[in-house]
């Protein structure tokens, strides 16, 4: 069971209160896009073995999105941010950089 925090209203919870949004900071097709690019942007997917971010819903609580940074192989919650970050906060970074050292970001990816 994963327990999650919602970033909005700061309530802590066990997985089921919250609903999966699948990855998080998917960047949307242009609408000039070709067919392809478009194919890659809604099914093409990162499935990880390490750090992974992921999209929430607090469905049973205020609503919000949210990301979630947690670990595939350990499930281990790194943290959760506002759904409107474009990358993950820095001090997440950090922490995630202390149990992975060869981790790192990279945007877009």
């Amino acid at each position: 069971m994963l327990l999650l925090n919602c970033p909005y209203c700061g309530i802590s919870g066990e997985e089921t209160e919250f609903s999966p949004g699948g990855e998080a900071h998917i960047k949307r097709a242009a609408i000039e896009s070709s067919d392809k690019e478009f194919e890659v942007y809604l099914f093409s997917r990162k499935n990880p073995k390490g750090v992974h971010f992921e999209r929430w819903r607090h469905s049973s609580g205020c609503g919000k999105w949210f990301h979630v940074a947690r670990s595939t192989t350990t499930l281990e919650i790194f943290g959760s941010y506002k759904a409107q970050t474009l990358i993950p906060p820095k001090e997440l970074q950090k922490k995630i950089k202390e149990k992975f050292p060869n981790w790192g970001w990279e945007a877009g990816k």
